[in-house]
Order: structure tokens, then sequence, then C-alpha cells
């Protein structure tokens, strides 16, 4: 578990969401938190009927064939089952290709209240990569992982680095079941190899990182609530010590003029151009 320290504390709630939210687009003071902290939540984003039908795609896929998925065994990270034969091997950490799933994420993700901030942040041509992200995180009692402090561009490969990630809470998300936690501002400083250990997560045993770790902030998120970040953005997350499963769904975007490297696996899927 990731320990809550004073400044663990102190959550996205009390960094920016105090500021006015709009119906579409970014305001200007929302826009100049995003771009300053690297991410930005705004509150409520998503209504209760959004959410059901969401959550109806989740259940169905659990009570049948859950289509491609990512086992918590699979990634080896802290508290995973060792393997799929252990004990909870059969803890899935997300369901994949979510786009495909089901039409409310087609809908959620076209319309003015996403497709707008999208705009204002990566440009007027906005396309979504299907290759990443598109999932439905799952973080289970029990058999959840930790995830180490990384930025996602760790693993992806387009031309730069500026992509933004738009994660839907489905249900409330607090630290006990493993909330995201993020370092604000990280999206635009530059880091040593040295800070870094051979699968790029920062290093939490490096005494000179404990100065930005030190920075985190938790991002607690109730049921509708839309959390915008920058995929250079670090971020990490604990587990979930509740008896309730925590669902989340996640998409990543980027600029039309900003594509794949040919040959990656961010060139492996089709990608979306937003309206």
């Amino acid at each position: 578990m990731m320990e809550r320290s004073e400044t663990a504390g102190r959550s996205a709630s009390d960094a920016n969401s105090a500021l006015p939210t709009s119906a579409a687009g970014f305001s200007a003071q929302e826009l100049a938190a995003f771009n300053e902290q690297g991410f930005y939540v705004i509150r409520g984003m998503a209504d209760p009927e959004t959410r059901r039908q969401m959550m109806d795609c989740v259940h169905a896929a659990f009570a049948g064939d859950p289509g491609p998925v990512e086992y918590e065994a699979d990634l080896h990270y802290p508290g995973a089952p060792v393997s799929r034969s252990e004990v909870g091997g059969n803890t899935i950490r997300r369901l994949k290709e979510a786009y495909t799933r089901h039409s409310v994420f087609t809908r959620f993700l076209v319309s003015p209240a996403v497709s707008e901030k999208l705009k204002q942040i990566l440009g007027p041509k906005v396309v979504m990569p299907l290759a990443h992200h598109n999932c439905i995180m799952t973080k289970q009692p029990r058999f959840s992982s930790e995830t180490g402090w990384h930025q996602d561009v760790r693993y992806w490969s387009f031309e730069r680095p500026d992509l933004v990630s738009v994660w839907v809470a489905l249900g409330r998300e607090t630290p006990e079941n493993g909330c995201l936690y993020v370092i604000p501002g990280t999206h635009k400083q530059s880091f040593a190899p040295e800070q870094l250990d051979d699968a790029l997560f920062l290093r939490a045993d490096l005494p000179g990182n404990a100065p930005l770790i030190a920075q985190k902030t938790a991002v607690p998120l109730d049921p509708g609530d839309v959390l915008f970040f920058h995929a250079r953005t670090f971020h990490a997350a604990g587990r979930n010590l509740t008896d309730q499963t925590k669902y989340s769904a996640v998409f990543t975007f980027r600029a039309a003029d900003n594509p794949p490297q040919p040959g990656t696996r961010s060139a492996s899927m089709p990608e979306l151009l937003l309206p």
C-alpha cells in the first residue's frame, strides 16, 4: 500500500477543482491549471445514465466472455499473484478494447464536453489511438497490485510525447481503494536516466527522488468525475484494500499531427478521428 503522507493527503480537489467548470470547453482558468499541473478534474461530467450503461457493459463482461483482458499476474507488480496458476491468478486488471464493447463509450468520447476540451489542449484535430488504454481498469480486492511512479509515454511511441488521457470514475475512488496519485508539473520536467529503473519507473529508493515524490497528491474521485491528465505526468496507484472492486474507464488522445511511429505497438491498431 502506498503510504499516505501529509502531502499525499492533499487531493486534486484541493489543487484545482475549486475553479469554475465549463459545460463544453475548459474555462481559461481550468486550461491554465491543466497546463501548469498536468492534470485537471471535472466533477460530475459523466451523467448517471452514461455510467449505468458503462457499468452494464462491465457486468456483462464479467458474467460471460470477458473478451480481451489483462491479468494482474501477467505484470508482476507488487501485490499481484505470482502466476495465473496461483490463488487469485485469474484476477483481471483491465478489460481491453473498451471502445468497441458498447456504443455508450463512443457517445461519451465524441460529445462536446470531452472533445472540445481535448481540442483546447491538443489542437483542432484530435485522434484516439485504440492501441493504448482504451480499457476499463478493474482494481479488485485482495489481488490488486500496486503501480509504481511512471509516465505513460514510457511504453508509447509517437513523434511527440504529448498525449492526454481521459479517466472516467464509474464509482468512488479513494486512497483506500487504489485511486491515482500524481506529481503535479512533472509533464514539463526532464529526468535523468539514473532517476528511473530498467522499466522506466521512478526509483523510490533513490534519495535524490525523495523531494519530487514528496510532492505527490491524491486524486480522489466521485462517480462521474473525469480526470484529464498529460501522458508525461508521473502517476501511481496503491492497492485496493476494500471489499469492493473499483472500476474506471480510460482512453488516450493525440493531436492529428502527432502520429505513431511505424512498426511499433502504438501503430498496431486503428485510430478514431474525433468529429
